[in-house]
């Protein structure tokens, strides 16, 4: 039975357009999620704050998660650092792979 090639290549190129557009928003939540849990490790870890890239991983962390400060408010310094920045990571995981396997299924 003959196929029909212009159909399979339209279908073709629109899927591409949404697999690229899903890998764009899946990739984004792991890179935002990447950069959180860096900070956590950097601070648990008791890294030198004044070092350049530190401080880079610190600021990129503290505006990704800036809407989620002080949600849990512990005794603990480090319970309360990975709590405050474990949320946002995860939020950010399940919005970007959320997203993208919604796209993907369209």
């Amino acid at each position: 039975m003959p196929r029909n090639r212009a159909g399979d290549q339209r279908a073709r190129r629109k899927g591409w357009g949404v697999d690229r557009c899903a890998l764009i928003l899946h990739s984004l939540g792991d890179i935002a999620a990447i950069f959180l849990g860096l900070w956590i490790l950097l601070y648990l870890l008791d890294a030198n704050q004044a070092n350049v890239f530190v401080d880079v991983v610190h600021g990129v962390a503290d505006w990704l998660a800036g809407w989620s400060q002080d949600i849990f408010t512990m005794d603990t310094e480090g319970l309360r650092v990975f709590f405050n920045y474990a949320l946002p990571a995860v939020v950010y995981l399940g919005i970007g792979h959320g997203a993208a396997a919604w796209l993907r299924r369209l």
